[in-house]
């Protein structure tokens, strides 16, 4: 049940959403359609997949972030839609290719990409979305900004390297944990920040404000996913609950359940972990288990932990509605695990 802290704080997070996306609609439209445009192929099947991916929903939480970082500021130079459509193709390149290794049947509440055109058109595709995104910085003419993005696209496949070394390892640390976190998701929200901040104009410190805004809310956003994936509804998220535990990836709930669990409840955890047909009863006994130790609880708190340095990331830049919005959007990446 929802405490009225909790629903006043997701109120007052939704609205921060809304006001979001209205202040950066003029821009986002632009970015959507770059994003449409540079889909495009003379090879049927790329714009066909491409376009299933892109066009499957969601609230393009990273490239509106980008276009917020960079009217934090006085000065956009317009490259911030580039770097938005640049970031957007890196995020669906990795949704490509995650489903393949993971082996995952669900995106966005449709069939994966690669459960209708299989797993080597995904791969391939999710290749010519980088690609392109490469290219969109490259037409900016801008080094420093292409090199941000290069980086991070080098530490997120890292991260899934190492992700995919701990699947299934009972013996993974919160440590372990929030290298993947940090590699694979806060690395992108990151960049993402920066790049925008880049295109405002930004000094030295406002470029150091929103990079560490950008990591701290990406740390929030996967520890409130990885809780959902035991509290939320199948299908509410695009994907199956349990799916995480059925694909064998240790998350700090299951991390932090295994610590504390006595053995028996240790051997229920083991059995289910990375089998794809672990049952809906088995997944029920988990998360009895998570409450049981209080692991969802604990991984909320570390959220709003990394919420409080994301929005005192902010603290040194001057007042603009643009920084509120972004002050206030973290909450409701927060109250979703409510």
């Amino acid at each position: 049940m929802v405490t009225s802290a909790a629903a006043t704080k997701e109120q007052a997070g939704l609205g921060a959403l809304d006001r979001l996306l209205a202040a950066t609609h003029a821009e986002m439209d632009k970015v959507n359609a770059l994003i449409l445009s540079r889909a495009e192929s003379h090879v049927e099947m790329v714009p066909q997949l491409a376009r299933y991916l892109i066009e499957a929903g969601g609230k393009r939480l990273r490239p509106m972030l980008t276009v917020a970082a960079a009217l934090v500021f006085d000065k956009p130079t317009g490259a911030q839609i580039n770097y938005a459509a640049a970031v957007e193709f890196m995020h669906n390149a990795t949704l490509l290719h995650d489903d393949v290794v993971d082996e995952s049947d669900m995106r966005r509440g449709r069939p994966a990409a690669r459960m209708i055109w299989g797993n080597q058109a995904s791969v391939l595709v999710g290749d010519y979305l980088l690609g392109q995104a490469f290219l969109m910085m490259v037409e900016t003419g801008k080094l420093d900004a292409l090199g941000v993005l290069a980086k991070a696209a080098t530490v997120i496949a890292e991260g899934e390297v190492f992700q995919l070394s701990k699947a299934g390892d009972l013996a993974a640390t919160p440590d372990d944990y929030n290298q993947v976190i940090r590699a694979k998701t806060a690395t992108l929200f990151q960049a993402a920040a920066e790049v925008g901040a880049m295109a405002g104009g930004a000094d030295d410190a406002g470029r150091t404000a929103l990079r560490d805004y950008g990591l701290e809310l990406g740390l929030a956003f996967q520890l409130v996913d990885d809780v959902l994936d035991y509290r939320g509804e199948s299908g509410a998220m695009g994907k199956n609950t349990g799916d995480d535990l059925r694909e064998g990836k240790m998350t700090l709930p299951v991390i932090l359940a295994l610590a504390d669990a006595n053995p028996a409840e240790r051997e229920i955890i083991a059995a289910a972990l990375g089998k794809a047909d672990a049952s809906d009863t088995s997944l029920t006994q988990i998360v009895a288990i998570m409450n049981r130790h209080n692991a969802l609880g604990r991984t909320v708190e570390q959220a709003q932990a990394h919420v409080q340095r994301a929005r005192a990331a902010l603290a040194p830049l001057h007042d603009t509605e643009m920084k509120t919005i972004l002050s206030d959007i973290a909450e409701f990446y927060v109250s979703r695990a409510y």
